[in-house]
């Protein structure tokens, strides 16, 4: 018999399961009583399915003492099993950025497998808008690479942390099973731009874990 998740926050339980290497995203489905009748789960191919439900199944149980009917998971795979993971870590190109008026345009280029991928984005030359526009333009470059994934920028800034500033970027994973908010940063070193995009591309690896900047 299952157990109940009547005093767990099932949203952590999910995130704690995209904590496994090979998933992308993880959606339970709740009787009125609070157990468990589904968890659906999204994962890339790099590993057997059934490997996978007993990862799954121990990591359920070792963080929460839940246990559930392997037959009520559901893995769900997508990608491209045939290419390396350090083929598809995507290394910035070129930053550029120009503007025309109180119009910005930006242009950022990522070589992923050997393929040189750009994203661009225009909008208002506010300092928070030029911000916004290197987030867009990163997440418009790694879309072209043609995985089956939906993303939204939510909020990017440049922050004071101790003696550093640092690039935060707040995007949202779109799944067929729901919304997935998560965030990337990375230190101010040469400039705001390169680091903008690093701290998009840390906030993607947050859910996929292939894309890592070199």
């Amino acid at each position: 018999m299952d157990f109940g998740l009547q005093e767990l926050d099932y949203t952590d339980v999910e995130n704690t399961l995209c904590q496994i290497r090979e998933v992308k995203a993880a959606r339970f489905v709740l009787s009125r009583e609070r157990q468990v009748e589904e968890l659906h789960v999204l994962a890339s191919t790099g590993k057997n399915p059934r490997q996978l439900v007993r990862d799954i199944e121990s990591a359920l149980m070792a963080s929460y003492g839940l246990a559930i009917d392997h037959k009520k998971i559901s893995i769900a795979q997508l990608g491209r099993e045939d290419i390396s993971q350090e083929s598809l870590r995507p290394r910035i190109i070129s930053v550029r950025s120009g503007s025309s008026g109180t119009r910005e345009q930006v242009a950022v280029v990522l070589e992923m497998d050997g393929r040189e991928l750009m994203g661009e984005a225009e909008g208002p030359a506010s300092q928070t808008g030029r911000l916004r526009l290197l987030a867009q333009a990163t997440l418009n470059a790694v879309v072209q690479f043609g995985e089956n994934f939906s993303f939204a920028l939510e909020d990017v800034h440049i922050v004071p942390m101790g003696h550093e500033r640092v690039a935060v970027s707040c995007v949202v994973l779109v799944t067929p099973m729901g919304e997935h908010s998560f965030s990337g940063s990375a230190v101010v070193r040469q400039n705001e731009k390169d680091s903008v995009v690093r701290a998009t591309l840390d906030a993607l690896n947050r859910r996929l874990g292939f894309l890592t900047t070199q």
